[in-house]
């Protein structure tokens, strides 16, 4: 089973908008593609590849033109002395419109057969969103809008700048980061939207700089104002922003501790990974956090100049989507960015050096770059494509049908000399270059070339293997291309699972695998990569193993089970997605949008999605899909001699610990050593793959009628302890249906319609880590356990793979966990039929997902099979996860922290490697199934099903468990009870200061401030309450008052909003005004059943602010509960945050289960219906009193307080050893970016 993770969460990566709930958790033609603009940009002479602008040179009069509103004062047209019209923008050249297939004339021309890349359409073109609607401004403005109504009366708008840090020149590196925590950070306008229920933040990445706002419809209070103009204010305002000196000088600080914030060893192996991979483009120097030395230099006109070149009209695209009128957002678009035009950007840029080579990097873009070539979203790249026999360069392509201007290199001017060709891929050395040592390329086999490259560090703990073929984005316009991507997905899905299989053998050469290939327009091209990690001294053996498994597929395909097993999943998941409708999130399809418009995919609705996959999937062949899997591993199999093969060249990136050979000579590795794996990998013989037999269903129906019959199920009215009546054992009940099983388990069903045929149940077995100490069991027994059932999944009579394959045929995902006070099974599931065969008329039904959980849960408790080797998979997992910690600054340090205040009580530390090691299979069984008694178990479901056929289905598979399972496992003389939860150890005071030093080449540093702190429903450590604490200091408070303080939901709500007010201040106070961090961040541990916790408050600092962001945190919480108390708009602007996200969580099954976990558990007193019921009634009856009595229930006074700081100090006697020192980057993997 359970590692049931992998399998789905890769199907629902390879899936895309595709597979949600798979797995367990854990050439073209120019006139397509432009419009004739009225003024063309001379220098490269005329072009057909136009960007329409309709502005006359910015001649139209208005009073921007006579008086400019710029503070710089900068030319533009006026009274006296200069003409109205302006020069042309110095980077403004004609280029293709970034609304790719959703630009008018394309969409058009699609819609009658031609497509938008490469002339007349193979087949049918996909149809388009009915209701998206796209436009381009007279000023080369162009944007989309997507009506959508989920959530209701809430709106996004999305700003996105075609330019980001691959367009930055030599001294500018950083410099698009910077200027986006400028422009928005810096906006006016933005910050009239605080306290509006609106969210605001942009991020930066290699190929963009996005701005967005999150907002309702409707200004809150009386005024009811639309919110759409005032959102798309503050996005203009990023397009005219003043870069002031003061706010350049915040938001250098803030991108300065980022840069240090970022920097963990995860980040610098991505850089390595990225920088090898385009090697032969700017992306390999071109990171986005970009160069210290020159950040701390820049002035106004540098990042003025950045600004002015870059933030035009024609260089942007607007996202909307939310619920909205059409009509209104595209009048709105036009009266809040008609007025722009680059001509008056061009005209304030000062820096003149700067502006002529800003031009020269604009004529080589539109000239020999993917993002002229194919989607202006792309970065301004070229790639080492690794493609198939006669498949033509996209530049190569792009060239011949014109729409690259192409300038010849190296040829001789009127005096004979050789004309200077622009370097764009920075293929030649910089001043600012890091020191190289990975431009080694070798040859695997005839023609056959693989470029290789080892990083080393300290602070790695295991060897991971990165295997890459980059290959050109094709763009999904027609069914033919549509079906292409359909047998990837096949491919793809299949090829993980077995990879998921071969990991939890009886001994797995490696402990993560994921084959995969995305298109990435960050990078401008799609990515086929293998991805794995293992023991520092079995690489060679994983290696082989994985490769192995790449070239089975790619020889032998899929099986015919494979096939139709993954066909009928993606037609599935296809189907969730349209019964979705317009509830689908305004986020989710923002994000399939940009995703789709940037590729130049064609964007569908959920339901065209649907009948295009299955009308293309009922004749989509085996052999369709086999010749997909051959395309997909040719990069691997071409590795062999005689073997059919990818031209171009494969990466391969190896990380390891620096000094593993030392203590394991099988762990050394160098370019050689990994050349030499590839080999022994591509000389093994492989075989295909047979079939598993998998069960349709996991209990019969003569099982289940025996079970009955055995043990008659009962239903029992629902018991709480909030003051909430009893309910009916007979009756459904609004907002959920509570009720107990004649057995002793506790069920919650909710019917949650907005996510459309998905449903998600929770298992909760109150106990975790407290209940080792309480009961006597081996320290770490319970979690090592769990997480041994995570990585098993033998039931009874089926086998872990047979159960694997089942919970893959019914969508099921599956994740179990042990915190500090309880046992949690997560599982989402399909409420649909799954696991069908056949399509169209031939079509069989499978049991529904709501049932095939349902029967899991039931075998976990009766039937489950407990094996060695998934033991030792867990014990594995445990044992790296507390190594990994001592490597980590962040884990470290934070660790310290937790085992001062919490006096070293080891439910509240990591495991370490020898309480691991000392776990048993008995151990570790014995301590979980004592938790899985019937009478200890709350279930709780909701989803998009019927309550009344839920409750009969827990009815018959859980009813039916004997009131008496597991009692075996009772542990005998010790208190079972779970409610008697112990509280956390008391603080012992006065409080202290910590120091820890880690060892790593570059200087970081983080800081903590701890202190005591209620639970999560307000119970303190001495088994006081917040409310009784409230009450007692309040002599003045009137009945009303004690009343509202009163309601068991009291304590929970106000310390949500201290949280939410206590993050906001310490961003203001730490970073805005002292400059001294990039973020800061106040946290509750929330336990729910243990009486008491702690408050923990995290900064990141560079190592010499360290010490001065610690006293900022300390200063700001003094200030909150002394001198500069909560205010009435702190409060009104918290309850809005909170009720904003609760409204949007509401949304998700998963939170009702959440909501719902507890509430007739006596182990959390205070829980009931009443705190889901009443939750807006109570945030709203908040005072700011209440929140700054809560805040005396903190420990927060200067003796009360623990604090830490963690700094990285150099490794003795590090020597310079030539490897690459890269720029981090944030966020990486496909995908990321620099989030401001």
């Amino acid at each position: 089973m359970m590692r049931f993770q992998a399998a789905a969460a890769s199907i629902a990566l390879l899936a895309g908008a595709g597979i949600h709930a798979f797995s367990f958790v854990p050439v073209r033609q120019s006139s397509l593609l432009t419009v004739p603009t009225q003024q063309s940009y001379p220098k490269n002479g005329p072009s057909t590849l136009v960007m329409k602008d309709e502005s006359g040179g910015g001649s139209k009069f208005s009073l921007t033109n006579l008086f400019s509103s710029d503070s710089s004062g900068s030319s533009s047209a006026s009274l006296r002395g200069s003409t109205a019209v302006l020069e042309p923008h110095p980077s403004k050249r004609d280029h293709i419109n970034p609304l790719n297939a959703l630009y008018p004339p394309n969409r058009d021309a699609i819609k009658e057969g031609k497509s938008a890349v490469d002339g007349e359409l193979s087949s049918p073109p996909l149809p388009f969103h009915p209701s998206v609607k796209s436009g381009v401004l007279s000023n080369g403005f162009s944007y989309v809008f997507l009506p959508n109504r989920s959530p209701p009366g809430r709106f996004e708008a999305h700003l996105q700048v075609f330019s980001g840090s691959a367009d930055e020149l030599e001294p500018q590196q950083g410099i698009a980061h910077l200027t986006e925590h400028v422009a928005y950070m810096g906006s006016r306008k933005r910050e009239r939207l605080f306290g509006t229920g609106s969210q605001t933040n942009a991020y930066t990445d290699f190929h963009h700089t996005v701005f967005y706002a999150a907002c309702p419809t409707l200004a809150p209070g009386r005024s009811g104002a639309p919110m759409l103009p005032m959102a798309l204010d503050a996005l203009c305002d990023v397009m005219e922003a003043r870069c002031d000196p003061a706010r350049i000088e915040k938001e250098r600080q803030a991108v300065l501790s980022e840069m240090t914030m970022v920097n963990t060893i995860e980040y610098r192996v991505e850089c390595q990974i990225l920088s090898t991979l385009h090697r032969e483009n700017r992306l390999a120097k071109r990171f986005p956090i970009g160069k210290e030395s020159l950040i701390r230099a820049w002035k106004q006109d540098d990042v003025k100049t950045w600004h002015r070149t870059h933030y035009r009209p024609d260089n942007v695209l607007l996202y909307v989507v939310g619920d909205l009128d059409p009509r209104f957002v595209e009048k709105t678009i036009e009266e809040k960015f008609g007025h722009l035009t680059a001509e008056r950007q061009g005209s304030q840029i000062k820096l003149v050096d700067l502006k002529k080579e800003a031009s020269d990097l604009a004529d080589a873009v539109v000239g020999e770059t993917m993002k002229q070539a194919q989607s202006w979203h792309y970065p301004p790249v070229r790639h080492d494509f690794c493609v198939g026999e006669g498949v033509k360069d996209v530049l190569d392509a792009a060239g011949d049908s014109g729409r690259l201007i192409r300038k010849d290199a190296g040829v001789d001017g009127d005096d004979g000399a050789e004309i200077s060709v622009y370097d764009i891929h920075l293929q030649r050395p910089y001043d600012l270059d890091d020191k190289v040592m990975f431009l080694k390329e070798a040859e695997m086999s005839p023609g056959r070339i693989i470029r290789p490259h080892i990083f080393k560090h300290e602070l790695l703990q295991n060897f991971s293997f990165h295997l890459f073929a980059k290959r050109p984005v094709e763009p999904i316009e027609d069914m033919a291309s549509f079906r292409r991507s359909l047998a990837r997905r096949v491919c793809l899905a299949a090829l993980q699972i077995r990879l998921n299989v071969g990991g939890r053998s009886d001994d797995p050469a490696f402990t993560f695998v994921e084959f995969n290939q995305l298109d990435s327009a960050r990078e401008g091209c799609a990515v086929c990569s293998l991805d794995m990690t293992a023991e520092p001294g079995r690489w060679r053996e994983a290696v082989v193993k994985s490769i192995s498994e790449i070239r089975k597929l790619g020889l032998h395909g899929v099986t015919p089970g494979e096939m139709e097993r993954y066909a009928s999943a993606l037609l599935t998941d296809a189907e969730q997605l349209a019964a979705q409708g317009d509830m689908i999130s305004h986020s989710d399809q923002l994000a399939y949008l940009m995703e789709t418009v940037a590729n130049g995919h064609t964007f569908m609705s959920a339901e065209q999605s649907y009948a295009a996959t299955e009308a293309a999937l009922i004749t989509l062949t085996l052999e369709e899909v086999n010749e997909a899997a051959a395309e997909l591993c040719a990069h691997i199999t071409g590795l062999k001699e005689g073997e059919a093969t990818s031209n171009g060249v494969v990466v391969a990136v190896a990380c390891a610990p620096k000094s593993a050979d030392k203590l394991d000579p099988a762990a050394a590795v160098d370019e050689g050593e990994l050349c030499a794996a590839i080999r022994e990998a591509c000389a093994v013989d492989v075989e295909p793959v047979e079939d598993v037999v998998v069960p349709q269903t996991l209990v019969t129906e003569e099982e289940l009628e025996r079970a009955m019959k055995d043990h008659p199920p009962t239903w029992e009215g629902g018991h709480f302890t909030d003051g909430t009546p009893d309910t009916p054992s007979d009756r459904i009940t609004r907002p959920f249906t509570l009720r107990r099983l004649g057995n002793g388990m506790r069920v919650g069903v909710a019917q949650n319609t907005a996510e459309s045929q998905r449903g998600h149940l929770r298992l909760v077995a109150p106990g975790g880590r407290d209940a080792e100490k309480r009961l006597g069991f081996k320290s770490g027994a319970l979690a090592v356990g769990a997480r041994a059932m995570q990585e098993g999944g033998s039931f009874g009579r089926f086998t872990r793979e047979q159960v694997e394959l089942f919970a893959v045929d019914h969508l099921i995902m599956v994740e179990i966990n042990c915190n500090e006070e309880a046992l949690t099974m997560d599982f989402v599931f399909p409420t649909t039929n799954v696991g069908n065969t056949g399509y169209g008329d031939e079509k069989q039904l499978g049991i529904t997902g709501t049932e095939s959980v349902l029967q899991i849960v039931r075998e976990i408790l009766v039937e489950f099979n407990w094996e060695e080797d998934a033991l030792g998979r867990s014990k594995q997992s445990y044992r790296t996860a507390h190594e990994s910690l001592g490597k980590s600054l962040e884990g470290k340090s934070t660790e310290m922290i937790m085992e001062a205040v919490a006096s070293g009580d080891e439910r509240f530390l990591s495991i370490d490697v020898d309480t691991v090691n000392a776990v048993t299979l008995e151990d570790a069984k014995s301590a979980v199934m004592s938790q899985l008694m019937p009478s200890d178990i709350e279930i709780s479901v909701s989803g998009d099903f019927v309550v009344n056929d839920v409750l009969d289905m827990i009815l018959k598979y859980l009813g039916t468990v004997p009131a008496n399972a597991n009692s075996e496992y009772k542990v005998e003389g010790k208190e079972t009870s779970s409610t008697d939860f112990s509280g956390v150890p008391a603080l012992k005071l006065p409080g202290k200061h910590l120091d820890l030093e880690l060892e790593d080449s570059d200087p970081r540093a983080v800081a903590y401030v701890a202190g005591a702190a209620p639970n999560g429903w307000g119970f303190l450590a001495d088994g006081s309450t917040v409310a009784k604490r409230v009450s007692d200091a309040d002599k003045r408070a009137s009945d009303y008052d004690k009343q509202r303080r009163a309601h068991p939901l009291f304590a929970n709500a106000a310390l949500s909003l201290v949280s939410e007010i206590a993050n906001r201040r310490l961003f203001s106070t730490v970073r805005e005004r002292k400059q001294l961090t990039y973020d800061a961040n106040f946290s509750l541990t929330g336990f729910e059943r243990m009486k008491g916790g702690w408050f923990l408050v995290t900064v990141t600092a560079s190592k010499e602010k360290a010490q001065a962001a610690l006293e900022a945190c300390k200063e700001t919480l003094e200030a909150l509960r002394t001198s500069n108390p909560i205010s009435p708009d702190n409060l009104e602007s918290a309850k809005r945050v909170v009720l904003n996200r609760h409204e949007g969580e509401l949304r998700t099954s998963q939170y009702w289960a959440t909501m719902m976990s507890g509430i007739q558990e006596e182990s959390v007193p205070l829980k009931g219906p009443l705190s889901v019921t009443d939750f807006h009634a109570v945030i709203e009856s908040m005072t700011t009193r209440d929140l700054q009595l809560t805040l005396d229930c903190m420990g927060l006074e200067e003796a009360e307080l623990y604090t830490a700081i963690g700094k990285t100090v150099q490794p003795e006697g590090l020597v310079d050893d030539g490897i690459v020192k890269a720029s981090p980057m944030a966020g990486m993997g496909r995908g990321g970016a620099l989030t401001g």
